[in-house]
């Protein structure tokens, strides 16, 4: 394992993913959050917790990034961080979306859009996890055993 490219990989997609994140979250869905503000924080009071946020989000992006290193099978970084993004955005998807629904008071409407948001999000996150961690070796791709 390549851990300095690890640590790089985990700086540089919770970074795209901050960008990300004020986007689409702090922008595009600012307006369907503010619909329910007895269940999401807004403003200041809102500002003051962001950096629990992204300290939560560095670990999670730290342990996705772990996850793929370990799952490396030698294809292409780019290839192989868009599947892996796009199997963690399905996971959050339906952990989170679905869930989100049935437990907070918010609409269907934000559900999928948050739901949505979060699939593209985590597709990105192991995009760019893909495209900066490279392996201290490159392991011989597995073959059925015959």
């Amino acid at each position: 394992m390549n851990y300095g490219r690890l640590v790089l990989a985990v700086i540089v997609a919770t970074i795209v993913d901050a960008c990300y994140g004020f986007g689409v979250y702090g922008g595009l869905l600012s307006g369907q959050f503010a619909q329910y503000p007895a269940v999401y924080r807004t403003g200041e009071a809102g500002q003051a917790y962001l950096p629990l946020m992204f300290a939560g989000l560095l670990v999670a992006i730290a342990a996705a990034a772990l996850m793929y290193a370990k799952g490396y099978e030698g294809g292409s970084g780019a290839a192989e961080g868009l599947r892996f993004g796009f199997v963690l955005g399905l996971f959050v998807f339906f952990a989170f979306s679905g869930v989100n629904y049935a437990v907070l008071n918010i609409g269907r409407p934000l559900a999928l859009s948050a739901g949505i948001a979060g699939l593209v999000e985590w597709t990105i996150i192991g995009l760019v996890i893909g495209l900066v961690y490279k392996p201290a070796h490159v392991p011989a791709r597995r073959g059925a055993g015959v």
